[in-house]
């Protein structure tokens, strides 16, 4: 269902509709809606958690990042920015590149049985534009520890180009903290 909502995502994101027609998507899109709401559960239980072996944790928000190779203080994988982050010209918008950045270097930091740690702070680099449906491979870091503090480093690529870089530092929580 989240693959489908994701094409649908991009889809509506590179129409031009005809107002019967966007009459009759946005009635589809309310339907659907109403059959689901009666199934909507607490955050722990939702799709759209920390769901184990799916790509951008099942967040229809979130790139999916595919782990291609990964061990506990190293990923990398590939994502592909669809047309719904376009932010013009056949480039992916600005505010996707630190989204995806985060969400992979945050399962990174708290990965090999690491505490749970939250973004303290997300430094992201442009370096060049990033193509939006080309398959790009990310790799990240974790670079170092000192007590709480958790800094990892990650790059995205089109090819041998580094598109954006990032520096980042995760803080491990406190007991009951969340």
């Amino acid at each position: 269902m989240l693959d489908a909502l994701r094409v649908l995502q991009d889809t509506v994101s590179g129409v031009d509709l005809p107002a019967d027609v966007a009459r009759q998507a946005s009635l589809d899109i309310e339907r659907l809606s109403g059959l689901l709401k009666p199934y909507q559960v607490a955050e722990t239980l939702q799709a759209a958690g920390r769901t184990p072996g799916i790509g951008g944790r099942a967040h229809a928000l979130l790139p999916v990042v595919h782990v291609d190779e990964a061990d506990d203080n190293r990923l990398v994988g590939h994502v592909t920015f669809g047309r719904y982050y376009l932010g013009g010209f056949g480039t992916a918008h600005g505010g996707a590149i630190p989204l995806m950045f985060d969400e992979v270097m945050g399962r990174l930091s708290n990965a090999g049985g690491r505490p749970m740690a939250r973004t303290a702070y997300l430094n992201v680099s442009f370096r060049a534009v990033t193509p939006i449906d080309v398959r790009l491979r990310v790799e990240v870091r974790h670079d170092r520890e000192e007590g709480r503090k958790r800094y990892l480093t990650a790059a995205l690529y089109d090819g041998e180009t580094v598109t954006a870089d990032a520096t980042a530092l995760f803080v491990t929580l406190r007991p009951g903290q969340r």
